[in-house]
């Protein structure tokens, strides 16, 4: 994975069950499991408010963590699910999945448009209008890319559009979806020239005589 893999602090949840949960959040932490990797399930709290702020940044579910849990060895994890309150949309429950770095996941991997301002399309006027914000991919645990990078420098002409095999994928990673070359953005013209372009239209068609008015006017 690019960069470091942020640590994440949890304690070991002592009790299991409804009622041990309902504690852990009265005591301003939320509730979670560790899974996976052919070891027991660990039960963890994890503060409410680092939680909440993770979140809140984004990519979470995207994002391998360092767990630190005291009493445990680190392990590395990934978020498969996230409960909230069906009212407050707060977070009450998490499920972590414990990864070896040669484990193989699928993850939405978001886009970054770099460039713009060297942008030939954009340059002559064009708009960039964003289809995709994330990609699918299956990666490396050991080896997750930060963002599919679309150079837009390259787009030369308004109409020309970005699809997903102009982007050169992160070694080690592959397409979920494979059968299609699907579009994650284009540069279209702007609205106000669209806009002119259907008025010219409309005229012309209002200038075509309708069929037996110029008999009539004969």
């Amino acid at each position: 994975m690019a960069g470091e893999i942020p640590d994440l602090h949890a304690q070991e949840r002592t009790g299991t069950g409804k009622g041990a949960a309902r504690a852990a959040r009265r005591e301003g932490m939320v509730p979670g499991i560790v899974f996976g990797g052919d070891v027991d399930p660990l039960p963890i709290n994890i503060p409410f408010n680092v939680l909440l702020k993770r979140l809140k940044q984004g990519r979470f579910r995207s994002t391998l963590f360092n767990l630190k849990v005291e009493g445990q060895e680190d392990v590395r994890v990934i978020c498969r699910d996230v409960q909230r309150d069906v009212v407050k949309d707060l977070p009450t429950h998490v499920d972590f999945m414990r990864l070896r770095r040669t484990t193989k996941i699928n993850l939405f991997i978001p886009v970054d448009f770099a460039n713009e301002d060297e942008c030939p399309a954009i340059r002559k006027g064009g708009v960039l209008t964003t289809v995709r914000n994330e990609v699918e991919l299956i990666v490396t645990a050991g080896d997750i890319p930060e963002t599919l990078v679309v150079d837009l420098s390259k787009v030369e002409n308004i109409g020309d559009t970005v699809t997903i095999s102009d982007i050169e994928l992160p070694k080690g990673s592959k397409l979920v979806i494979n059968d299609r070359d699907f579009m994650i953005c284009n540069v279209s013209a702007p609205s106000a020239l669209k806009s002119d372009s259907d008025d010219e239209d409309e005229v012309d068609a209002a200038d075509v005589p309708v069929a037996g008015e110029e008999e009539a006017e004969s």
